[in-house]
């Protein structure tokens, strides 16, 4: 997303938890990667361009939640496989201006297709597992795994392409979106449930009073409100802490340390953290998820990138590194225990649309945070940015646990 100054994959936005449906090799180019097109040096257009395509997936996600509760996940999760492999052949054939517009929008609204149709499959699933009797952990930790081992392949694989050209990297990100269509057209059943009581049937979709229960659902609001300081918190990955470090005159070789820190701490310790969150509870695992996030805020308060903002002698990014382990495991223990609630809200109700207005949430906090971080730094000062993350992450910590839902239950004959 345009505010959010992506680090790791060229997206510029999406997190772990929805770079698992989101990444591929290439999103879009870097300034002067299209040497195709005259407007390739030109900034402002690219901000135009990277902006537009994150307002039509984050924009879209309540959308495409909704559309997903009408069809059923199989349907929503193969159409927008083909939308954004549709988008990257549009992107890789594109000379002109607005037709690479319109394809890098193409690749946002296809994303906004399948992300809360597979959240909600996953959600549904993870309701009947825990019907069945307890957990050792949240399927959606499964979800932040793959997703960050896919944040840390894709550019790779990008970068390994770009000498090549860039239509090669576009043609080759839709060709992974067509074989992961089919993939998925021969693996998932046509059956699939949109709901816990129904099947995938045209006359078992929901109705559109269901659809829209989740606007009307002031509990799940707030819960949406408040879990979305965790997509802010950790989007300061890619925004705050790069502003932090290049004021200090550290290289981008160092964020890339810390990028590789965050991703090897998720993939090795996501799965472990889900099984705790589990055993001490969601109230328990948020509350300590969001005092992570905001410990990491305090240490780079603190300590700075140089080490010695508190303590002389302390090694040289001690708060950036201390930022980045407290913020990933904050993260780990949020986001599985967070995504699980959702079912909750819903009850028997198809679960698209509540995951979709929950991502729609989490978009709209970093863009409108972003703005607030961004113009607190520049104004009062670096420290005034970290004050206002803090605060957000407290007021998360304490009133979060009191929106958790009042779980259904079902009427037994």
């Amino acid at each position: 997303m345009c505010p959010s100054h992506g680090g790791r994959s060229f997206t510029g936005g999406a997190q772990p938890h929805q770079q698992w449906c989101s990444t591929t090799p290439v999103a879009l180019p870097g300034d002067g990667a299209h040497p195709h097109h005259r407007w390739s040096s030109r900034r402002p257009i690219f901000r135009i361009v990277l902006g537009a395509r994150t307002f039509s997936q984050q924009g879209m996600f309540l959308l495409g939640g909704i559309i997903a509760d009408y069809w059923g996940p199989r349907r929503s999760i193969l159409t927008g496989c083909l939308i954004r492999a549709l988008g990257y052949f549009g992107l890789a054939l594109s000379e002109e201006f607005w037709p690479f517009l319109l394809s890098a929008v193409l690749t946002g609204i296809g994303g906004a297709f399948f992300s809360p149709a597979v959240e909600g499959l996953l959600g549904a699933l993870d309701r009947t597992q825990k019907s069945e009797g307890p957990q050792r952990r949240s399927l959606f930790a499964w979800l932040v795994l793959f997703g960050e081992i896919g944040a840390v392949t894709g550019p790779l694989v990008g970068i390994a392409l770009l000498p090549f050209g860039f239509p090669v990297v576009a043609v080759s990100a839709a060709c992974l979106f067509v074989a992961v269509g089919v993939v998925l057209w021969l693996l998932l059943p046509a059956g699939l449930p949109v709901s816990a009581d129904q099947d995938d049937t045209p006359a078992a979709k929901a109705e559109p009073r269901e659809t829209w229960a989740c606007l009307r659902d002031r509990r799940f609001l707030f819960f949406c409100l408040f879990f979305s300081v965790n997509l802010l918190a950790y989007n300061q990955l890619y925004f705050a802490l790069p502003l932090e470090l290049n004021e200090n005159g550290t290289g981008t070789g160092t964020l890339a340390l810390l990028f590789v820190l965050a991703s090897v701490l998720t993939i090795v310790f996501q799965l472990p953290a889900s099984a705790l969150a589990v055993r001490v509870g969601p109230g328990v695992a948020l509350r300590t998820g969001f005092i992570c996030l905001g410990l990491g805020f305090i240490t780079v308060a603190v300590f700075g990138v140089t080490g010695i903002y508190a303590v002389p002698g302390i090694p040289v990014l001690t708060g950036p590194v201390a930022m980045v382990v407290l913020l990933s495991f904050g993260h780990m223990l949020i986001v599985p225990a967070g995504m699980q609630q959702v079912h909750g809200f819903a009850g028997p109700r198809p679960l698209s649309a509540f995951y979709g207005l929950l991502a729609s949430f989490g978009g709209l906090a970093v863009l409108i945070g972003n703005t607030f971080v961004g113009t607190f730094r520049d104004t009062l000062g670096s420290s005034a940015g970290w004050m206002f993350l803090i605060l957000l992450t407290i007021a998360a910590a304490i009133f979060l646990p009191r929106f958790l839902p009042i779980h259904y239950q079902k009427a037994r004959p």
